[in-house]
């Protein structure tokens, strides 16, 4: 019972995050909005990169317990450019052997979790994707001893 309660809750604080995010989100206007309003209803970014158009990209995860990473770009002007969720399909197929850490970073945003197998001289760096029906999901990135990609991987969880 007490498992159940725990479960239950943890549901509950996660849907209640993921509609403040919504709300907030929904807030804020492309080609409208500042970048001043980004940062007073998103907090600070967790990295903040410089475009070479003279805009910036500003990072907010929600690993490792969400499921989205928002890449939120500012022009040169202080005004919202876009706002996207990188943590998609599309860009999972865009990562190739041989890609940075740094490059993968700059695509997928911060990872849930970093894994090092020393034995296979390996590092494996993990994203939380939606859950599937009674399974969560991840996303792995598997680096080589060079730090490069490998290669990249599903794992499927089923809940307990």
């Amino acid at each position: 019972m007490r498992r159940l309660f725990s479960l239950f809750a943890a549901t509950l604080t996660v849907a209640g995050l993921a509609a403040c995010d919504a709300v907030t989100l929904n807030e804020l206007k492309p080609g409208i909005s500042t970048g001043y309003e980004v940062r007073d209803k998103l907090g600070k970014p967790g990295i903040e990169w410089r475009n070479d158009d003279g805009s910036v990209t500003w990072e907010y995860t929600r690993q490792p317990e969400g499921t989205e990473c928002f890449m939120v770009t500012v022009g040169p002007d202080n005004v919202l450019k876009s706002i996207e969720n990188v943590l998609t399909p599309q860009n999972f197929a865009r990562v190739q052997a041989g890609w940075t850490k740094d490059q993968v970073r700059r695509l997928l945003g911060k990872p849930r979790s970093v894994q090092v197998f020393a034995m296979k001289k390996e590092e494996v760096w993990d994203w939380r994707l939606p859950p599937e029906v009674s399974a969560e999901v991840f996303f792995n990135i598997h680096f080589g001893e060079n730090g490069q990609v490998s290669t990249t991987s599903r794992t499927v969880q089923p809940q307990r």
